[in-house]
């Protein structure tokens, strides 16, 4: 029911808020998880009809949430529709007006990603990477600035802090998971699946490794916990990726959200700086 990543992104706004201190230098009302929920439940559902209308749901290409959705089709567009005239009201009733700023690059990324949706033309065997980095990168924005938006900064600012581009990165590499562990099944061709690990491994090493550094280089300890909530997210998506074979893919594909959620609670393990 597309209901997977807003949880996720719920789970993370509330650990940005955490970090940044939303507390001590901004306020932000209670309101802002929900439209954040609805936005990011409108584009997933969205998204899902839409690839279910390109695949075609007599084609065999379309996998059982893809199927869901065209079943249900009528009821998710009556869905969407209130969600998103919901998200237009309660932003211009409770968001301040800098978030528009912040709007605009967002829906320049979403609509990047649903054009690439709809005319780009690469095979079955192929990895999407230029369309997951723009899914992992809105999805990381859109997340972010629900929170940034209520400090003294702009959009320049958050697209340069450590934790967007980290949290970008590790929304983009689970993202790109599931498509690299699904055409390593797909063949039998030994090298492809050890090219599908390798492909996976090392940015996973790098970005674990950067958030390590990153958290010791603050001696504040102010973002510490959130660098290690990267790391174990980038560590877990690690594992995942070694043992894919003892599991299904639809198993791998809510295992992967679980690689989102359990950094969350590593997060909240640490005492608030």
């Amino acid at each position: 029911m597309s209901l997977d990543a807003p949880l996720v992104a719920v789970a993370w706004l509330y650990v940005f808020t955490k970090t940044w201190r939303l507390g001590q230098l901004g306020y932000m009302p209670v309101v802002t998880f929900g439209i954040l929920a609805m936005a990011v439940w409108v584009v997933y559902a969205m998204d899902r009809l839409l690839d279910a209308s390109i695949r075609g749901v007599e084609s065999g290409r379309c996998e059982a949430r893809h199927l869901f959705h065209a079943k249900h089709s009528r009821a998710f567009k009556v869905g969407i529709g209130l969600a998103s005239l919901a998200c237009i009201v309660l932003v211009v009733m409770h968001l301040p007006v800098a978030v528009f700023s912040y709007l605009l690059v967002l829906c320049m990324m979403i609509g990047g990603f649903f054009a690439m949706s709809l005319f780009s033309q690469s095979g079955e065997q192929d990895v999407p990477y230029a369309k997951n980095l723009l899914a992992g990168g809105a999805f990381a924005f859109g997340t972010a600035m629900a929170a940034h938006v209520y400090l003294p900064w702009g959009v320049d600012e958050l697209i340069r802090s450590r934790e967007f581009i980290c949290f970008a990165v590790l929304c983009f590499l689970n993202i790109t998971a599931i498509d690299l562990w699904e055409r390593a099944e797909r063949s039998n061709d030994l090298e492809t699946k050890a090219g599908a690990e390798l492909a996976l491994s090392l940015p996973l090493t790098l970005l674990g490794a950067a958030s390590l550094v990153f958290a010791l280089l603050d001696h504040e300890m102010s973002t510490r916990p959130f660098f290690y909530a990267i790391l174990t997210g980038a560590a877990l998506l690690q594992i995942l990726n070694r043992t894919r074979h003892r599991f299904q893919l639809e198993t791998l594909r809510v295992l992967a959200d679980v690689a989102l959620l359990v950094p969350v609670l590593v997060f909240l393990a640490f005492p608030a700086q």
